[in-house]
């Protein structure tokens, strides 16, 4: 156990020098988006190795493919170094305890892991091409159906962590100051998020994601899955599709010009390789 200023440390010898590393980093004051500078005060850092690891130190509340986990009331973070890159988490995980310091009461899933995507800065062109084809070949989901995705499977979750995002964007664009500072400011005062929100936009819950469901299918269809680069994504499948298919439809004929084959062995040749000559 190590203390780097106001982060207290634990990890294994091995990695050691990197939890050190994050935990700097966690020291450092940083601005939240719609939040502005929070001190963190005191924050307990575990960085592990392994699933086993993991789950012992986050007591089972990650599913198998998370790399990361925030208890706010112990003011706790995990991050498992040979899980994604351990900065990112890092900086994932923060951004929840930042905002469960500044506000009161409970939030959403979708809005508490959204909030963490945006203010991580985690969606890139590659999330943004994912959720294209998600959006293209599914339908967006409702925002309970949101909150399963996000304790899903791997492939859902993605999806759903990228989809969760785009909600908390969008609700920062509804309120008169386009930012989500009216949404935070009402939640750290204590007011119920549906409150918050419908008192901060002038949309109830329903309207709001009536209104958001549709905005997504807007911005993530299949013609801008397409042009955002997914076009030579499916042409690249299609050549390894194609090419599977014709080195197995070609094996019977390619295995009938085997047939009936002799070597000739030169005749020097095969005295010059008799170990007796």
């Amino acid at each position: 156990m190590v203390r780097v200023g106001q982060v207290t440390v634990l990890a294994s010898p091995e990695d050691l020098a990197l939890a050190i590393s994050l935990a700097e980093r966690a020291d450092q004051p940083m601005t939240w988006y719609g939040l502005g500078l929070v001190p963190l005060g005191p924050v307990n850092l575990i960085v592990t190795r392994g699933q086993a690891a993991f789950d012992q130190a986050t007591r089972g509340r990650s599913p198998s493919w998370g790399a990361g986990v925030t208890i706010p009331g112990a003011r706790l973070i995990v991050v498992r170094v040979d899980g994604d890159d351990p900065i990112r988490v890092l900086r994932h995980e923060l951004a929840h305890l930042a905002l469960h310091q500044s506000i009161k009461g409970r939030v959403p899933l979708w809005f508490d892991e959204g909030y963490a995507v945006v203010a991580a800065g985690e969606f890139g062109r590659l999330d943004g091409l994912r959720l294209n084809l998600a959006v293209a070949v599914g339908r967006v989901p409702t925002l309970p159906e949101l909150d399963r995705g996000l304790r899903s499977s791997r492939a859902s979750a993605e999806a759903s962590y990228a989809l969760a995002g785009t909600a908390v964007s969008w609700l920062a664009r509804r309120t008169p100051t386009r930012s989500l500072e009216p949404v935070l400011r009402r939640l750290a005062a204590g007011e119920p998020f549906d409150s918050a929100v419908a008192r901060s936009t002038g949309l109830t819950p329903g309207r709001f994601e009536l209104e958001w469901r549709k905005q997504v299918r807007r911005e993530y269809g299949f013609g801008l899955w397409l042009a955002a680069g997914g076009f030579w994504v499916a042409v690249a499948a299609l050549v390894v599709v194609a090419s599977y298919y014709r080195r197995r439809r070609d094996r019977p004929r390619r295995a009938a010009l085997d047939v009936g084959w002799v070597v000739a062995v030169d005749e020097e040749e095969e005295q010059g390789s008799d170990p007796t000559a």
